[in-house]
């Protein structure tokens, strides 16, 4: 039997999470309920034990926890972390990484998808500090069902209040089934930029850092996929399960694709990977005097259109960084190296593409059709991606 993570922070609209148990209990799930202390005020814990037929948690030091570290050995259990009621204090709490209680200290362990229901007073919910919580949660990756207006417990009329039992509980099934919509696929992803070196001293590359890339492993992980990174350059943190591999040059990258390709389903391209290298590289500093007469470019492999040649039944997906013509391009690109999807994005626009946590893309398929995001985090925009990646899984399978 599955087992969900149900957390309740101190909202008047607490008694709801009553229904939210009853209802996944009746779809065959286990609920372990964690509460703030704030939110013992409102209700016993002993009431959500006797629902769920599981000690409620809400102190991370009691003595009967002492024997393992009951917030690690729960994360690896569950199915989904769903925080219904949520208030302001629990969604700023995650925001910033606070960890002062057992369920904030929770939400930095779990890997599993996570769920955020907010009820509160509609001045509390409207305000910027919230909103820019919710906001940071969501470009990592953290899902929301938005609140409704109506009655207040203020007894104004106003947004905050909870949403739905039912919409919540179908919200919370469509995460869980998605955290398993790719398992058993392997998900190769090619990241960053490339550095192709004259001397010891310079090189060519591009703005490239690896943000993209990186988000898609992050989202193919959560669907349950086994992910190959191969990155170039960055300093990000590689996702932990994801079996990385660093290049530095497009012919590193050229050769440890070729070597993975077997063994992936799906092929995204996100890396910026360097169009021309040195003819010669030096292994001594070239003096000033001497670059004009020593410096002759020629193309790198095209490693997208190779794979295009042999792809077979396999997805190949590549991205296009323009600065005109964006959906042109990508038709193009995408006819030349036989490609099953295009991420396409303009380049020339400031805060978003490259460097930055944020994007803007249009979605090409073979057919012309385009789907253009508007600007949002690239976690975000990797969640769509993979989205039309399934789609495609869905017609070829």
């Amino acid at each position: 039997m599955e087992k969900i993570a149900l957390g309740v922070s101190s909202s008047i609209a607490i008694y709801k999470a009553c229904e939210i148990i009853r209802r996944f209990q009746e779809k065959k799930f286990q609920v372990q309920v964690i509460m703030t202390k704030n939110s013992t005020h409102f209700i016993s814990p002993l009431l959500f034990s006797a629902l769920s037929g599981r000690k409620t948690l809400v102190d991370p030091f009691e003595e009967e926890s002492s024997a393992s570290i009951e917030h690690v050995s729960l994360a690896k259990e569950i199915s989904l972390l769903l925080v219904a009621p949520a208030t302001a204090n629990i969604i700023g709490k995650f925001a910033s990484g606070v960890a002062d209680d057992f369920l904030s200290t929770f939400f930095l362990v779990v890997r599993c998808p996570v769920l955020i229901a907010p009820a509160m007073n509609e001045a509390m919910y409207l305000h910027r500090q919230t909103q820019a919580s919710i906001q940071r949660l969501k470009a990592l990756g953290v899902r929301f069902v938005e609140p409704e207006k109506g009655q207040l417990a203020c007894q104004e009329e106003g947004w905050g209040r909870l949403a739905a039992s039912e919409k919540i509980i179908e919200e919370g099934l469509k995460l869980i089934k998605k955290s398993k919509s790719l398992k058993g696929k392997t998900i190769l992803i090619t990241a960053g930029p490339t550095h192709e070196p004259l001397d010891p001293v310079r090189f060519i590359s591009n703005r490239s850092s690896g943000k993209m890339g990186y988000e898609l492993a992050e989202e193919a992980l959560s669907r349950g996929a086994e992910v190959i990174l191969i990155s170039g350059p960055t300093q990000l943190m590689p996702p932990s399960k994801a079996e990385l591999k660093q290049v530095k040059t497009a012919g590193d990258m050229a050769k440890e694709v070729q070597k993975s390709f077997p063994r992936a389903d799906v092929v995204i391209m996100a890396a910026a990977v360097s169009d021309f290298r040195f003819a010669e590289i030096s292994s001594q500093k070239i003096k000033k005097g001497e670059l004009a007469k020593r410096v002759e470019l020629i193309q790198t492999p095209d490693i997208l259109r190779n794979l295009g040649q042999k792809k077979k039944g396999k997805v190949l997906v590549g991205f296009a960084a323009e600065t005109q013509n964006v959906v042109d391009n990508a038709l193009r690109k995408m006819k030349e190296k036989k490609l099953d999807l295009v991420v396409a994005n303009d380049v020339s626009q400031k805060e978003i593409g490259f460097e930055s946590d944020f994007n803007q893309v249009s979605i090409v398929n073979p057919k012309g059709k385009v789907f253009q995001t508007e600007r949002m985090s690239k976690r975000e925009i990797s969640q769509i991606i993979f989205d039309k990646i399934e789609e495609i899984i869905g017609r070829k399978s």
